[in-house]
């Protein structure tokens, strides 16, 4: 069982910047490979951004690559996604997500969300 807590979200202007954390539960968290999705309003969540577990194999959705950058530090059980030249189209729920498998595809894990809203 995993446990995960986002935090960062918040309103920013086009342009500005956001960086949301994602911390887990768990002695285990290396092993898992971690990614991010969001869901605007209206819309279907989808996929922004996943790593592995190692950290080595990274895949973006092609809407923020060359904006959001994805890390994670395995000692600290946290990944972050560091968010640049953010647009009102970005304005979403970003959901922190852990699985045993790395790709586009949602893990088993969840966290509640955090709000990020761009304003133009």
């Amino acid at each position: 069982q995993v446990q995960l807590v986002e935090s960062g979200g918040g309103l920013v202007q086009a342009g500005g910047s956001l960086r949301l954390s994602c911390a887990a539960s768990g002695r285990t968290f290396s092993s898992y490979a971690m990614g991010w999705f969001r869901q605007a309003p209206g819309k279907e969540r989808e996929f922004v951004v996943a790593v592995s577990g190692s950290g080595t194999v990274i895949v973006y959705t092609d809407s923020v690559k060359g904006r959001f950058t994805i890390s994670r530090d395995n000692a600290k059980n946290t990944v972050y996604l560091q968010m640049n030249s953010l647009k009102p189209e970005d304005t979403a729920v970003y959901y922190c997500n852990a699985g045993r498998r790395f790709g586009r595809e949602p893990g088993d894990y969840w966290g509640q969300g955090t709000q990020v809203t761009v304003s133009s």
